[in-house]
C-alpha cells in the first residue's frame, strides 16, 4: 500500500490468518459480540498483555529486599525504574511503523522473549543486571502492548468491535496493574521475589512461542503481503507521514499524553496528600489506592462497551470532552477538600474519568487509522511514557511552589490543554472507510 495508490486508512482487514472476521464476529450484520464471547476469541492475547505488567509489578513490590541483594540501596533502584520510560519512549516510537510491517503475533512474540530475558536477568540481583532488567522490559512492553492491541482489533472488521476488542486488551491491563501486587505476593512466600521472576520468565517463554507459532498458521491477504517483505506497504518515514496527516490523530495522541501526566502525576503525590492532610499511614491508605484502581478499571471496562453500542448514545469524542472535564474538576477538589469523605469520591471520580479518555483515545485511534493502528498505537504508548516523567516531574514542582494547592493548579492545567485537544479531534473530519 502506498499513499499513490491507496488511502491508509481502510477498514480493518481480515485476521492475519486463522478464520477471518466473519467467522468471529458476523460483519455483514455489524453485531459486537458481548464480553464474554470477545473474551474467549482474545484470550491470548489478554493474557499476555497482562503478563506484560507483571516484571515491574514485583520490581516495585519487592524494592527493598531486591534492594538490599543487589547492595545498591532503596534510591538507586528506584532510579533504575525510570530508564524502562526512556527505554519505552525511544523503542516505541523508533519501532513504531514496523508493528504495522510484521505480523502482529510475531512482534509479540518479540516483546515477550524480551520480558522473558529481562526476568532472568533481573532474577540475579546484581546491579547491572538490574539495570539491563529495567531497560529491557520497557523495550519489551514498548513493541509488545501495541502489537497486542492492533492484534485483537484486526479480528473483526467492524469498527465498533474492533474498537472493544483494544478496549478490552488495555481494561485487562488495569485490572492486572490492580491485583497484581497480591498476586505475585503469595508465591513469594514459597520462592521469594527471584522465583517469581523465574516464573514470569517462564511463562514469557512459553507465551512467546505460542505466538510465534500462532504467527506461522497465518495466511490471508496481509500474511501474503508480509513474506513478500511489506511490498505494497508505506515505508518507514512514510508511516509517520500518513500517520500525522490523518485529521485528527496527532490531537489524540497528545490528549493521551497530557492525560498520563496528569494522572500519573496525582498518583505520584497521592499517599503523600492523604497522609499529611487526613493522617493516612500506609495501611489505610491501602484501601484509598484499591479504590482509586478499581475505578479506572471499571470506567476502562463500561466506557469501552458504551462505546461499541451498535447506536452509540454518546459520541466517542463528545464522551471524552466531557469525561475531561470531570477528571479536571476532580482532581482539583481532592487536592483542595479538607473531608475525607469528599475526597474518597473524588478519588473515585478522578479514575473513572481517566480511564474513560484512555478508552475514548484508544477506540478513536483504533477507528480513525484503519491499516496504521498498529504505527499510532505504538506512537501513543511511546507518548504516554513520557507523559509519566512529565506529569511527576511538573507536579513536583507546583508542589514545591505552591503546596496541594499547586500540583492540583499544574495538573488540572494539563487536563484543561487536553480538553482543549479534545475539541480539536471533535472537529476533526471522520476520514473515509473508517
Amino acid at each position: 500500500m502506498s499513499s499513490d495508490t491507496q488511502s491508509p486508512v481502510t477498514s480493518p482487514q481480515p485476521s492475519e490468518g486463522g478464520p477471518g472476521p466473519a467467522d468471529d464476529t458476523g460483519p455483514d450484520t455489524g453485531a459486537v459480540p458481548g464480553d464474554l464471547r470477545m473474551s474467549r476469541l482474545l484470550w491470548p492475547f489478554m493474557l499476555a498483555s497482562a503478563v506484560g505488567l507483571v516484571p515491574f509489578t514485583i520490581y516495585s513490590t519487592f524494592l527493598v529486599p531486591i534492594a538490599d541483594e543487589s547492595g545498591g540501596g532503596v534510591a538507586a533502584l528506584g532510579q533504575l525504574r525510570g530508564l524502562g520510560g526512556l527505554a519505552a519512549l525511544a523503542v516505541g516510537t523508533a519501532l513504531a511503523p514496523l508493528i504495522d510491517r510484521v505480523r502482529r503475533e510475531w512482534a509479540a512474540a518479540g516483546g515477550l522473549a524480551v520480558l522473558a530475558v529481562s526476568a532472568a536477568l533481573g532474577a540475579s540481583g546484581d546491579f547491572l543486571l538490574l539495570a539491563a532488567f529495567c531497560l529491557l522490559v520497557g523495550a519489551g512492553t514498548a513493541v509488545l502492548n501495541p502489537a497486542l492491541t492492533a492484534a485483537a482489533a484486526d479480528r473483526f472488521d467492524n469498527d465498533a468491535a474492533a474498537g472493544r476488542a483494544a478496549t478490552l486488551i488495555t481494561a485487562t491491563q488495569s485490572l492486572t496493574a490492580l491485583l497484581a501486587a497480591p498476586l505475585v505476593a503469595l508465591p513469594a512466600l514459597v520462592w521469594g521475589w527471584q522465583g517469581d521472576l523465574w516464573a514470569i520468565s517462564a511463562l514469557c517463554s512459553v507465551l512467546a512461542l505460542y505466538f510465534l507459532l500462532r504467527g506461522r498458521r497465518k495466511t490471508g491477504p496481509r500474511a501474503e503481503e508480509e513474506e513478500a517483505g511489506g511490498a505494497g506497504r508505506p515505508g518507514y518515514l512514510e508511516s509517520f507521514r500518513l500517520l500525522g496527516a490523518l485529521p485528527g490523530v496527532v490531537p489524540l495522541i497528545l490528549v493521551a499524553m497530557l492525560r498520563t501526566a496528569a494522572f500519573m502525576g496525582y498518583l505520584a503525590y497521592l499517599a503523600a496528600f492523604y497522609d499529611e492532610r487526613f493522617g493516612l499511614a500506609p495501611g489505610p491508605f491501602a484501601m484509598v489506592w484499591t479504590l482509586s484502581g478499581t475505578s479506572f478499571f471499571l470506567g476502562n471496562l463500561f466506557a469501552g462497551r458504551l462505546l461499541s453500542a451498535e447506536r452509540a448514545v454518546i459520541p466517542a469524542e463528545r464522551l471524552m470532552a466531557f469525561a475531561l472535564v470531570v477528571a479536571m474538576a476532580a482532581l482539583v477538589g481532592v487536592f483542595l477538600t479538607r473531608s475525607l469523605w469528599l475526597a474518597l469520591p473524588l478519588t473515585a471520580l478522578v479514575g473513572v474519568g481517566h480511564a474513560t479518555v484512555a478508552a475514548c483515545v484508544t477506540t478513536l485511534l483504533v477507528r480513525r487509522c484503519g491499516s496504521l493502528r498498529g504505527t499510532a498505537l505504538s506512537v501513543n504508548a511511546a507518548g504516554m511514557s513520557f507523559g509519566v516523567f512529565v506529569g511527576a516531574g511538573l507536579g513536583g514542582v507546583g508542589l514545591a511552589l505552591g503546596g496541594f494547592a499547586g500540583t492540583a493548579a499544574v495538573l488540572g492545567g494539563l487536563t484543561l490543554v487536553a480538553l482543549v485537544l479534545a475539541r480539536v479531534v471533535a472537529r476533526s473530519p471522520v476520514p473515509s472507510g473508517t
